[in-house]
């Protein structure tokens, strides 16, 4: 493969499970596990935010594409609430997953320094279908609505420990 046209074959990314019922967590962790290709032991502890419901935090390591697969499959189960992170790596930007009960998942593209992105195309699109409405189109394309709903889950979930799963790529 050329030099100019290589990209990365692997990349890193945060799975933050913000809120989950005790009995969904067994099987969380196998679809993480089955997602990544490797055996997962999630450390779940309480989600002050939410009572009786757990939280955890996972780091890993995976092939391109693993925080739209993470984000597929647990997005099956409509009372989660989670965010996936997967980082920018050569060739390839990095992306952002959120799911609430509430208002499902959405996804944005990532800059280096963990901005969310709008490309030219889509804001042109939408300056000429929403022009009477073109903050709230961008609040939308922000997540902005996502953001708001689960920061109460991440602010209560400081301090709390990680798990780290490492996948083998290439």
């Amino acid at each position: 493969m050329s030099a100019f046209t290589q990209i990365a074959d692997a990349t890193t990314g945060v799975l933050h499970v913000h809120s989950s019922p005790s009995a969904r967590c067994p099987h969380v962790d196998w679809a993480i596990a089955a997602t990544l290709g490797c055996r997962a032991r999630v450390r779940w502890s309480s989600q002050p935010a939410a009572r009786g419901e757990l939280r955890a935090t996972i780091n890993w390591v995976g092939p391109v594409g693993t925080g739209a697969r993470l984000a597929t499959a647990l997005s099956v189960w409509p009372e989660l609430r989670f965010e996936v992170t997967e980082d920018v790596s050569e060739g390839v930007d990095g992306e952002r997953f959120c799911f609430t009960p509430e208002r499902g998942l959405w996804r944005g593209t990532m800059s280096a320094n963990g901005d969310t992105v709008i490309s030219e195309l889509r804001l042109r699109a939408l300056m000429a279908s929403r022009p009477n409405d073109l903050q709230a189109a961008l609040n939308e394309e922000l997540g902005t609505d996502w953001d708001a709903e689960l920061e109460p889950f991440r602010f209560a979930g400081e301090g709390a420990e990680v798990t780290w799963i490492s996948r083998r790529v290439g």
